[in-house]
């Protein structure tokens, strides 16, 4: 299966970062956090806040941000790898008060985008548009993930989070983009053949029959936007998924509280652990006993948009997915989206379907991060809001226009292609600034290995 070659490729990535833990020094606690979003040459008290004021740079901003969070969206990957670059190089913000307003623009416009998915039908069946099994399964695990990620940010050398960025980002924009060609090719099969079938046709006495379409027996129910919003909204799945998110948002809030390291400090960190396991348990279970039921009665339509077998090996494959996902994003910066978006694909979701549910689970990560920064005070309130507004209205505007593009195209591989799109473009920005840093930091004959955990807090 091309998605356990996927897996693989992040396995043997991340598990070179992991090993290389194990040669941490513990004499080195005179340094402090050292990752591409927490700049080596920035203290933590240092802030770069500039004044919301009207000049080129804020409509520079505005404009790369407008753009950033349009493409993002539809994507599915939420646009932090071109934030936090356009924050730091155009508005002049620190790192890490960059990487806190990238949050909040992510969190801006996935709340959007979700407002806009949950008013459009699905494009092909009676089923709502997110996806909300592949939501519970994936959720709990990717934020368990993150939180796990951003601990080893901590402990991660600024090089080694630069190379991972350039050949993660690298790695899943080819293949996103090769998924799209291959898409782009089927559908231009298929738009040949259903215009061969509505050209003039020539019944077996010779007749001409012009342009003969049939309405079907039973038309397709219309239904109004308030109709659609309200099939489309599963409440006691989001009851779920909005607890998990309270529970993992009170474990962060209570444990920056505490002395690092501390026995509350891991028994709190611990303790996100059976809570992303009850709830994967959970929906694992339930697909897992509707797969074996339709399978013994000889139904082999699929459960979810997920074409793969609900086998044990599958759950746990999907599990490790959703956690190394979680773990790359924390640690990177990039909240999970641009694994999960690409993940989804992989496992044969189609692209309409991947983007809304990919953005929906973006949108609990962000805000758990959001909440966090906020608590922290690592960002000013009124260029967060300005931002995180630009953010709202182009992940509205965005996913209408490309939506109504695909409708006239007939083609949702665009979708796959603005996402490969956008995760090439925060490759080489990330890329290009990582490469930067670290080349000055070798200058300035800087610390580059790894850190303590406990004192680089």
């Amino acid at each position: 299966m091309a998605t356990r070659g996927f897996l693989l490729y992040l396995l043997s990535g991340f598990s070179v970062a992991i090993l290389s833990v194990l040669f941490i020094n513990k004499n080195n606690n005179m340094y402090h956090n050292s990752t591409l979003l927490h700049s080596p040459n920035v203290s933590s008290v240092d802030k770069d806040w500039p004044e919301l004021e009207l000049n080129w740079r804020l409509v520079l901003a505005t404009v790369i941000g407008f753009l950033g969070s349009a493409c993002g969206t539809v994507g599915g990957v939420g646009g932090g790898g071109i934030f936090v670059p356009m924050l730091t190089l155009i508005v002049g913000f620190d790192t890490k008060s960059a990487a806190a307003i990238s949050k909040c623009m992510i969190m801006g416009a996935s709340a959007s985008s979700v407002w806009y998915n949950l008013r459009v039908p699905h494009p092909t069946k009676e089923v709502p548009i997110i996806d909300y099994d592949l939501a519970l399964l994936f959720q709990p695990m990717l934020m368990l993930g993150i939180t796990v990620g951003v601990a080893l940010s901590v402990v991660f050398p600024y090089w080694l989070i630069t190379v991972l960025i350039i050949i993660l980002f690298l790695s899943t924009s080819s293949r996103s983009f090769y998924k799209a060609t291959e898409m782009w090719k089927e559908e231009t099969i298929l738009k040949k053949e259903l215009t061969r079938q509505q050209e003039t046709l020539v019944n077996s006495r010779g007749e001409l029959l012009i342009d003969a379409e049939y309405e079907p027996l039973v038309p397709r129910e219309e239904k109004s936007e308030l109709q659609i919003l309200c099939f489309n909204l599963r409440w006691k799945r989001l009851l779920i998924l909005a607890t998990v998110w309270v529970l993992f948002t009170l474990i962060q809030v209570i444990k920056n509280d505490l002395v690092v390291c501390s026995t509350w400090y891991w028994v709190l960190f611990c303790l996100q652990l059976p809570i992303a396991v009850l709830v994967f348990g959970y929906e694992a279970t339930k697909l897992y006993k509707e797969h074996k039921k339709r399978m013994s009665t000889g139904n082999r339509e699929a459960i979810c948009e997920a074409s793969i077998q609900w086998s044990p090996l599958n759950i746990a494959f999907c599990a490790l997915c959703g956690i190394l996902g979680g773990t790359v994003g924390g640690l990177l910066g990039s909240g999970g989206g641009f694994i999960l978006g690409p993940l989804l694909l992989e496992i044969g979701v189609i692209p309409q379907v991947a983007s809304a549910t990919a953005t929906f689970v973006m949108m609990f990560s962000s805000s758990l991060s959001v909440v966090e920064f906020y608590l922290l005070k690592r960002f000013p309130i009124p260029y967060a809001l300005y931002l995180m507004g630009v953010s709202i209205l182009a992940g509205f505007w965005g996913q209408y226009f490309v939506r109504k593009l695909i409708t006239i195209l007939k083609r949702a591989s665009l979708i796959v292609f603005i996402l490969s799109g956008v995760i090439f473009a925060s490759a080489l920005t990330m890329g290009v600034i990582g490469i930067d840093t670290s080349i000055q930091m070798i200058h300035n004959h800087e610390f580059m290995g790894f850190l303590d955990f406990c004192s680089s807090q």
